[in-house]
């Protein structure tokens, strides 16, 4: 190898690209998911509330490569909702909701109804430093709601 291959690097400038796209959204992604607004892409709030919302579709085990990602939410579902049940479920959600880097979460409120469990969290889109409270519902009959 030459000397003048060995100093490629040294010469070879990277111009700095821009933090946020001219369209002035950050987050991209698709879904196929209620796809009648623009198409199959989604934007920011909405790209990372179906992030979220996928997360808790999956029961924790399902997932081949790694067996502790999901909710242990659909297991519970038939217990009798003690103490214990109630703070393994916000355990679980915060772990959720704070596995995705763009979100930290604020409160998380679970509760029982007929068919099923809901969760009621305030979580903070942290780039953009707005916070929202979501309710999720899972329900033994119909799945998440």
């Amino acid at each position: 190898m030459s000397e003048l291959e060995k100093n490629l690097y040294k010469r070879v400038a990277v111009s700095p690209t821009q933090s946020t796209p001219s369209s002035g959204r950050v987050y991209r992604g698709f879904s196929s998911v209620e796809n009648a607004k623009e198409g199959f892409s989604l934007y920011d709030f909405e790209l990372i509330k179906q992030d979220l919302i996928n997360h808790f579709h999956i029961r924790q085990g399902e997932k081949i490569s790694d067996p502790n990602f999901g909710t242990i939410i659909w297991d519970l579902l038939y217990e009798p909702f003690t103490i214990d049940v109630q703070e393994a479920i916000i355990d679980d959600v915060t772990k959720i909701v704070n596995y995705d880097p763009r979100l930290s979460v604020e409160e998380i409120v679970v509760d029982t109804y007929e068919q099923g469990i809901t969760v009621d969290c305030t979580v903070t889109f942290i780039t953009y430093n707005i916070s929202e409270q979501l309710r999720f519902k899972f329900d033994q009959a119909n799945g998440l709601l």
